[in-house]
C-alpha cells in the first residue's frame, strides 16, 4: 500500500493582499463611525430622556463601543 502527500503551498499575491487590507481598513471605519454616530445621538439627549431609556450619561461611550464593536 502506498500514500502519495501532496502539499502545496499557498501564496497570495500582491492584489489579494492588497484587497484584503483594504477590507479591514474599510471594515475598522465602518465600525469607527457607528460608534460616532451612536456616541453623538445618545450624547445630544438630556438627562431624562437618558434615564427613560435607562442609560446612565457615563455608559454612553460603553454603549456606543457595544453597538460597533459587540462585546
Amino acid at each position: 500500500m502506498s500514500y502519495v502527500t501532496t502539499s502545496s503551498a499557498v501564496r497570495s499575491g500582491y492584489p489579494e493582499r492588497l484587497g484584503a487590507v483594504l477590507k479591514t481598513v474599510g471594515d475598522a471605519l465602518r465600525k469607527r463611525r457607528l460608534y460616532k454616530q451612536t456616541y453623538r445621538e445618545l450624547a445630544v439627549l438630556t438627562d431624562r430622556e437618558l434615564s427613560d431609556l435607562g442609560i446612565n450619561r457615563v455608559l454612553i461611550p460603553e454603549i456606543a463601543a457595544e453597538a460597533a464593536y459587540g462585546k
